[in-house]
């Protein structure tokens, strides 16, 4: 039922039905779009030596580690992407994100009297240190499909820590938060000294620096250049010092200092993943994604109810038409709550989420006339008529305490090179004000944990080894079996829903990726939020400011609680590949400096 557009076509955005703040930016040989126009130009360096796509998304995503380290991202975080190479024609889901401690049991919370685990703010933050995960990711990349160094590809991202870059207004915003000193004043001395120079917030402008973070990668460069080998043997070097060297004694022993439970053991076991990705079909395209170790297939079912309408009769962010979206959603989120997680029978039943006729069951249960106020049961795929059950997801969930995760999101990088091949690359962890800053690195250690839950029988249940069932996703879209485009927005639990409207707007609206980035967007909170302490907000939808009062107006009379917020995901970036002419091109979100780049 939802009809396709036909060819999707870049138009400029003076020329376009819709205008947007900034053109589409478009080029031949290379484009790269990211979260700030220097980790852009970190990847587009890569791209102008006559690197690739991959070399390029490696380089960002350390420099991203410099440049935005308060958009809830550090160097010892975790990432996910996806990746085609248009050499070997592969298509693969690689997963950066980092596991569970050793130490890390059901038992040693509940003999804490924990139900869930913690995080910041607060002294607790440290319960939830997770493996440090995008390192091995980016050397991953490098090592099985990229061309440069670890030398190289860390050299925009060293310059910018030792040298400085200016600081700019997002990110003296977020410093300026009285939560991010208050947290680093929990574990002293925290980052105090390096993010509040002489007892202040750097103004906008000024040049800032990060010495300890710059140490910290040149040690990787130093294994790189001590290696003296094949460029295969500096990226094993760099590997060996982050995850079993003197880097991994670091962290091990300053988690352990504060309390945590991670160990350098937990490093050195260990690696990034290449999967299979996760497929479905919509409007005449295949959709691929991250599978149930991720919130990738909440895109995917609420895809296969969406099918079931005509979404353009009803009109783009008319009330009915995100009375539809939101209300499909709830369902998608009511079985990701059941069902999703890093278990190898979640992973090997997630197709059954996607069967056609169980996603047509789910897509009759949304009424036309009314908004569901309590989040759905999830269904059950194997049992005949299983749309819905009687058990809500939600049942000990809280519908009161603060989750700000979506408030500023983390970022996202995309690239595409001159003969085809693309990523979209979404990393993540160590958010100021909830976790812990180490010194001694420069940086703060991810908390992704907290995204477990504390039973035993369930498949996002804690166990040591096993990766949370992270809020990090990101998408590509396939033209005649080739994949075409990236699709990618931060914000926690937003980023499922805020890259659904970006697909809805590039395939059901035919829009130019600038304007898919760039149309207002909605989010629901009937879920339970995948952070500590995991609120539950039933029936409340939030909406930006470019949603028209008489459309809010429209959505109370069918039952939604609407809620204005600044942001309903925020970084999104979607880049394209014509497949007839080549032309690549690119849309980056300016709702923060995002900034796309081409040549």
């Amino acid at each position: 039922m939802s009809k396709p557009t036909g060819q999707v076509h870049e138009v400029e955005h003076h020329a376009a039905d819709r205008a947007t703040t900034r053109p589409v930016v478009s080029g031949t040989q290379g484009v790269v779009s990211a979260g700030h126009p220097l980790v852009s130009m970190a990847g587009m360096r890569m791209l102008l030596s006559g690197g690739n796509a991959f070399d390029a998304a490696a380089a960002a995503g350390f420099a991203a580690a410099v440049v935005e380290p308060t958009a809830s991202y550090t160097l010892c975080g975790e990432c996910v992407a996806l990746i085609h190479d248009a050499r070997t024609r592969e298509t693969l889901a690689l997963s950066g994100q980092g596991t569970a401690p050793a130490l890390a049991t059901v038992d040693l919370f509940r003999g804490r009297k924990l139900d869930r685990i913690p995080t910041g703010p607060g002294a607790n933050a440290h319960l939830s240190f997770t493996v440090p995960g995008a390192v091995d990711a980016y050397l991953t990349l490098l090592e099985t499909h990229g061309t440069k160094s670890v030398s190289e590809v860390l050299a925009p991202a060293v310059h910018y820590a030792e040298h400085g870059f200016p600081m700019y207004e997002y990110m003296h915003g977020l410093l300026a938060i009285p939560e991010t000193r208050s947290q680093f004043d929990i574990y002293p001395p925290g980052g105090t000294a390096v993010f509040y120079p002489g007892g202040r917030v750097p103004e906008v402008g000024e040049l800032f620096v990060q010495p300890a973070l710059g140490g910290t990668l040149r040690r990787l460069i130093e294994a790189d250049t001590k290696s003296r080998g094949h460029r295969t043997a500096g990226i094993a070097a760099a590997r060996e010092r982050f995850y079993r060297g003197d880097l991994a004694a670091t962290i091990g022993a300053f988690s352990e200092r504060v309390g945590g439970l991670l160990r350098a053991s937990d490093l050195a076991g260990y690696r990034a993943r290449l999967e299979a990705p996760l497929r479905t079909t919509f409007a005449g395209r295949e959709i691929l994604g991250q599978s149930a170790w991720t919130q990738g297939p909440v895109l995917m079912q609420a895809l296969g109810m969406l099918a079931t309408f005509d979404l353009r009769a009803l009109g783009h962010n008319s009330a009915r038409y995100i009375h539809v979206v939101a209300e499909a959603l709830k369902l998608a989120f009511a079985d990701r709550e059941r069902y999703y997680g890093d278990r190898d029978d979640a992973l090997a039943s997630i197709g059954d989420l996607l069967a056609p006729a169980y996603l047509k069951e789910r897509a009759a249960l949304i009424r036309s006339d009314r908004a569901a106020g309590e989040a759905p049961a999830p269904g059950d795929p194997r049992r005949r008529g299983g749309a819905g059950r009687t058990t809500s997801a939600t049942a000990d969930a809280r519908t009161t305490g603060v989750s700000a995760a979506a408030a500023d999101g983390t970022t996202h990088i995309a690239a595409i090179d001159r003969d085809g091949s693309m990523i979209c690359l979404t990393p993540s962890g160590g958010v100021f004000r909830k976790s812990a800053f180490a010194p001694e690195l420069g940086c703060t250690l991810s908390t992704r944990s907290e995204m477990f839950v504390l039973e035993d029988d369930h498949p996002n249940g804690l166990v040591p080894g096993k990766r949370p069932r992270t809020t990090l996703v990101s998408y590509l879209i396939c033209e005649g079996g080739v994949p075409t485009m990236t699709v990618g927005c931060p914000g926690g639990d937003d980023q499922s829903q805020a890259d659904l409207q970006l697909v809805l707007n590039l395939l059901v609206f035919g829009m130019n990726p600038q304007q898919a980035v760039e149309a207002p967007r909605f989010s629901t909170q009937t879920l339970v939020n995948s952070f500590y302490p995991r609120v539950y907000r039933p029936g409340q939808l939030n909406v930006e400011s470019g949603i028209p009062d008489r459309t809010r107006a429209e959505l109370r009379a069918l039952g939604h609680e609407v809620t204005e917020i600044g942001a309903c995901g925020i970084g999104a970036v979607v880049t394209r590949r014509d497949p007839q002419t080549g032309v690549l091109s690119a849309g980056a979100d300016p709702r923060r400096p995002t900034y796309a780049l081409a040549w």
